[in-house]
């Protein structure tokens, strides 16, 4: 394939894993990472990382993301929304008095990334002169192409009929679910040291809790940040108001260029948290800088430059108690997300096993 890019963001991992990459550092993901995520496993107990899919409850967080709805599939004859509770001893053409089953069969209308999910790297590129000729373009993570590699909307985005109307013929996440999420994941409890408060984390800040928690991050670990915001959902039940939802809880202060660099030399594989964007959602720039910037610095740094998958509103409470009290921050991670292609997000259950 013809290379897609002259010219690289500064400090990216574009090419670092052939022209043709679409994994990023889940390459880092190795069989020795796998081996080393199972043996942190001593107790054989898992913890379910998701909050309940329906959570958080309503639009508030955000209004394009709309909670799932659930109906029953149609009927053997295609009536709309009646195979529900189905009796196959009345059924008329594929029935018969003699079978006693009773069917239930339905589909669910999702938001992807509504709750507990993975960010591809298909989520957010940048405009960026990739070309070197001066005229920025549409691009993705190693260069792959906005209407080129990631179609929509229109009426057939895949080409063959199916009837997306959005599609990523790159990127996309079932790359990731085909390598495989699964090796060792390392937790940093920031909600123990710091609790509810609204505040960003700077490389200051993260340092010394992870030197006071003795955490150590190596390269390929998938790095899980604790800062208690899904546990507050869980408390609101689904109707949580604009004013806890954005002023509740720690997330990385992405304006701190000492914190950026440390995520890009740790060389992680994966960053996730439990709250909404990983990154404090702070509005529109306050100090009206002129130059041209992301508007979400990790999100462009990560999923953009280096190809560092992010994980979103994780339910990590039970996890972070339990190793707290075993004084450990490492564990087996296992969080695959769904298999299906074109996708740039994916909502995932995640397994910790200790």
């Amino acid at each position: 394939m013809t290379k897609r890019w002259t010219r690289r963001p500064d400090g990216s991992t574009w090419g670092d894993w052939g022209d043709d990459d679409e994994l990023g550092r889940i390459n880092l993901v190795t069989p020795e990472k796998v081996l080393q995520g199972v043996r942190e496993v001593e107790a054989g107990v898992s913890f379910c990382l998701s909050l309940p899919l329906d959570f958080p409850g309503g639009t508030a967080l955000n209004q394009r993301r709309h909670p799932p709805r659930i109906a029953p599939t149609e009927d053997m004859n295609g009536a709309q929304a009646s195979f529900y509770n189905v009796r196959m001893s009345e059924m008329a053409d594929w029935g018969d008095p003699r079978y006693v089953d009773v069917w239930a069969d339905d589909v669910v209308t999702l938001a992807l990334q509504y709750s507990t999910q993975w960010d591809s790297l298909a989520h957010v590129g940048a405009e960026f002169d990739a070309d070197d000729d001066g005229t920025e373009e549409a691009v993705y993570y190693n260069g792959y192409r906005a209407g080129v590699d990631l179609v929509g909307p229109s009426e057939d985005a895949r080409g063959d009929g199916s009837g997306h109307r959005s599609f990523a013929h790159h990127l996309g996440m079932e790359h990731m679910a085909f390598h495989g999420v699964q090796g060792r994941g390392v937790l940093v409890d920031l909600a123990h040291h710091l609790g509810h408060e609204f505040r960003g984390v700077d490389r200051q800040t993260l340092g010394e809790i992870m030197r006071a928690d003795n955490v150590v991050v190596e390269p390929g670990d998938m790095l899980l940040l604790h800062t208690g915001f899904a546990t507050k959902l869980i408390e609101w039940d689904r109707q949580p108001r604009p004013r806890d939802l954005f002023g509740t809880c720690s997330w990385l202060d992405a304006r701190d260029p000492s914190l950026l660099e440390w995520i890009a030399e740790s060389q992680i594989s994966a960053l996730v948290a439990d709250n909404y964007a990983v990154e404090g959602m702070l509005g529109k720039d306050a100090d009206q800088d002129p130059s041209r910037h992301s508007f979400l610095p990790i999100h462009n740094l990560c999923l953009f430059k280096l190809g560092v998958p992010l994980g979103e509103l994780w339910y990590l409470h039970e996890l972070a108690t339990w190793l707290r009290e075993h004084n450990r921050s490492r564990f087996l991670l296992t969080a695959p997300p769904l298999r299906l292609p074109g996708i740039v997000s994916s909502p995932v259950t995640p397994i910790a096993t200790v």
